[in-house]
């Protein structure tokens, strides 16, 4: 059976009035509420994710700083840098050092001997300042391999570079000791970093107001 005429022009008009309002939502409500509220809502999830990660890393903080006093404590008993505070003075203490080793690889240098040492200035930007040696060597193969053993093994940390090593024919006097492993014409880069000067405290401006603590 057929609707009548009056349910159908009922049912026309409650569907006009759902479209209506859902079109006075969408228009009306959704832009200027319901859109700032979802906006709302995801920033105060993303401040409480936030705050839960803050929250986790002050959990950590003590067993960060019981960390970070191991590390400073090993780095002392084997300093990574040269304890030198300029670029001059490391650069001597390389020498010294360089000269100590050969001495103890070769006593008297009769076998391993320093024929060049001339400091390199380095102009390369680098996180830490960085020292470098130029070196050059006549030595036997046993020496060389102290001398580098002593240099790259020792405490502070010293790194050598370019390493070059080219045979040399030695002509013996008469009466001379003959070395039975032949000579080595060497010459490398040798170089150490000194810890970076901490920087220069900024002037507070007269009459401006105290940092808060």
């Amino acid at each position: 059976m057929p609707p009548l005429p009056n349910d159908r022009d009922r049912w026309l008009a409650l569907g006009l009035l759902l479209a209506a309002l859902a079109l006075a939502y969408f228009v009306l409500l959704h832009p200027w509420w319901t859109a700032p509220m979802l906006e709302e809502n995801t920033r105060i999830e993303g401040l409480q994710e936030r705050d839960l990660r803050v929250r986790t890393e002050l959990a950590q903080a003590p067993e960060v700083e019981k960390r970070l006093v191991q590390v400073e404590a090993d780095q002392r008993t084997r300093p990574g840098f040269l304890p030198e505070a300029t670029p001059e003075l490391a650069t001597a203490g390389l020498v010294q050092r360089l000269e100590a080793v050969v001495a103890q690889a070769s006593p008297g240098n009769k076998s391993c001997a320093i024929t060049n040492r001339s400091p390199m200035s380095d102009v390369r930007p680098e996180r830490f300042p960085r020292v470098t040696v130029q070196v050059r060597l006549r030595c036997g193969a046993p020496e060389l391999a102290a001398v580098m053993h002593s240099l790259e093994g020792g405490s502070p940390r010293v790194f050598v570079d370019n390493l070059n090593i080219l045979a040399q024919r030695y002509f013996f006097m008469p009466g001379q000791n003959r070395s039975g492993s032949g000579g080595l014409d060497v010459s490398f880069d040798m170089f150490g970093y000194i810890r970076p000067r901490p920087p220069a405290p900024t002037n507070r401006r007269p009459g401006a107001p105290n940092a808060v603590r």
